[in-house]
């Protein structure tokens, strides 16, 4: 189940449904990847304020980023399968490009949550890649 929380600015040029909906697209195909079910997942929507405190508690750096993930572990009696919350900063999609940023944040925590790392830089690139594919085939 994907959940949207927090306000979409009508400037993303994006609906709550539609975003919902890319979400829900974007789990798929990375749970696909990695063969394991994206089972409760929050996009928090939230702007420069406090995406830095999110990321002050969760990565110990004040600054506001674009997209924070935080995975979670099954609750005991929970199916196995992919948890978390996506914090997505409104402000900075906004700044950068507007719907197709904010998609690309979304999809980005997706295969956060999965497990996809971009520490390095064949690694970002290969994300990056997968991730504008994602887009490119929304219909």
């Amino acid at each position: 189940m994907i959940a949207i929380d927090g306000h979409l600015p009508k400037t993303l040029g994006i609906s709550r449904k539609e975003l919902k909906s890319a979400a829900e697209y974007f789990a798929m195909r990375s749970s696909r990847r990695v063969r394991i079910p994206f089972r409760d997942i929050a996009v928090v929507l939230h702007g420069d304020d406090d995406s830095a405190a999110v990321h002050a508690a969760i990565m110990n750096d004040p600054s506001p980023t674009d997209v924070i993930t935080q995975p979670y572990s099954p609750m005991p009696g929970e199916a196995d399968g992919i948890y978390g919350e996506i914090y997505v900063n409104t402000d900075r999609a906004a700044k950068l490009g507007g719907r197709k940023e904010l998609l690309l944040y979304v999809a980005h925590g997706m295969d956060h949550l999965s497990g996809a790392d971009d520490h390095c830089e064949k690694d970002y690139r290969a994300m990056r890649r997968r991730e504008l594919g994602w887009i490119a085939s929304l219909k």
